[in-house]
């Protein structure tokens, strides 16, 4: 499987999809404003209720403190198996490969993401930013059967400028 491969069968986010993504930009928003780096994610069931939500958390140093990290885990917990099977993650940028192992190993359904790893790649490289420690993979390369949609192109300028904000901070 090639590169583009894991981009096969990654379809585009809805309108339906569009509220829960500006509520995980306002979350990544929340998190530069605290200093952390911008990403914001919600746990959403079948029904529509919103289950739980975080951002990144990792300025005390602890650099696993992902929201999708974070939710994988609450779900975990506090979800059965077939409601975290049917559960949707909307998130601010694309699973890490950390996470994306997170959101397999414990069975939650649907990823659907604002901004690509491949976006957030290409805006670092061009801001001269450190490269990440961890290859950008997408999300099916780490987990081959989830179902994701994303990116969402209204929103790249937005979350382009938090990375920037963050680089520059940085």
């Amino acid at each position: 499987m090639t590169h583009t491969d894991h981009y096969a069968g990654v379809t585009a986010v809805t309108d339906a999809d569009r509220p829960l993504l500006e509520r995980c930009v306002v979350l990544a928003e929340e998190a530069l404003d605290a200093g952390d780096e911008p990403f914001g994610s919600v746990l959403v069931a079948a029904d529509g209720t919103v289950l739980a939500e975080d951002r990144n958390r990792i300025a005390g140093g602890d650099r696993t403190r992902h929201p999708e990290f974070a939710l994988a885990r609450w779900a975990a917990e506090n979800l059965s198996p077939a409601v975290r099977a049917e559960a949707t993650v909307y998130t601010s940028g694309e699973h890490c490969p950390m996470c994306a192992a997170a959101h397999a190993w414990v069975g939650l359904g649907p990823i659907v993401y604002a901004g690509s790893a491949a976006q957030l790649t290409a805006w670092a490289t061009a801001a001269d930013a450190a490269p990440a420690p961890v290859a950008p993979l997408p999300i099916r390369a780490v987990a081959p059967g989830a179902v994701v949609r994303g990116p969402d192109p209204r929103l790249a300028d937005r979350l382009r400028g938090l990375h920037l904000r963050r680089i520059d901070r940085d």
